[in-house]
């Protein structure tokens, strides 16, 4: 009969060698350490969505502007406010008055004078991103990668016929004189100037009718072309959410406060 002890029983993972157990201890310490990541990576997203929300929310300014009682309101303007995915621009009647205004547009090539022109549309953006990627398709690692750090910025002008109201992407505002005004003058002071000259952004357009010009300020995306567009939307007397990177915590804030 053959012998055999309790311990030839047992599996050698008993007793492993000091080279497996070191290698069980870095696999368990990569294991420990992907999940730590995981989980400040989580706390990242849900403390950015919960800043995102509270920054809609919560207005700006903290009070709407005084009505002016004793004085009647003077007949202003209406504009629209043009959302898209990642991005808003502003639309403004496009008359005399604002032909007038923004004159070196037309001299930049945009055309004023179409007679089917109805708006006049304003956006300001991250220079690499807006230049380089008219269509999605068109999407390039390093544009990105500018947008999510520090960019240099532009401004885009374009026209457009008649827009049909409503639309769930388009909000319209009517403005009294005096805010329009406000208005016309941010979007003007958005333009970087060379002396008292605009200065085009040559070779680069999305067709025929638009052009861009260098802006004033820095872009990231976190405050970009839609903290942008909130703060021409104080200048002009309205109140928006307190910080609003997405087109959809922007129109929420319009709704919620104005």
């Amino acid at each position: 009969m053959a012998s055999f002890s309790p311990a030839s029983r047992l599996p050698c993972c008993r007793w492993p060698s000091a080279t497996s157990c070191s290698e069980r201890q870095t696999a368990l310490s990569r294991k420990r350490g992907f999940w730590r990541v995981l989980r400040w990576t989580a706390y990242g997203v849900s403390a950015l969505v919960f800043a995102v929300i509270l920054g809609a929310i919560v207005p700006r300014p903290l009070l709407p502007k005084a009505a002016m009682a004793s004085l009647p309101a003077a007949v202003g303007e209406r504009i629209l406010i043009l959302s898209g995915p990642i991005h808003t621009d502003i639309a403004i009647p496009l008359n005399d008055e604002t032909r007038a205004r923004f004159a070196f547009a037309g001299e930049a090539g945009v055309p004023l004078d179409h007679p089917a022109a109805r708006w006049l549309i304003f956006g300001w953006g991250g220079r690499s991103f807006y230049l380089e990627t008219p269509t999605w398709s068109e999407l390039k690692p390093m544009p990105v990668f500018r947008a999510l750090t520090v960019d240099r910025s532009v401004m885009h002008v374009d026209i457009a016929g008649a827009i049909i109201e409503p639309q769930p992407s388009i909000a319209s505002v009517d403005l009294e004189r005096g805010e329009f005004e406000n208005l016309m003058t941010f979007i003007a002071g958005s333009f970087a100037r060379n002396g008292n000259a605009v200065v085009p952004v040559e070779g680069f357009s999305y067709g025929y009718a638009d052009r861009f010009f260098e802006a004033q300020g820095t872009f990231n995306a976190l405050f970009g072309c839609n903290t942008w567009t909130a703060r021409a939307l104080r200048e002009a007397g309205l109140q928006t959410g307190f910080w609003n990177p997405l087109p959809s915590t922007l129109g929420l804030s319009l709704r919620l406060h104005n």
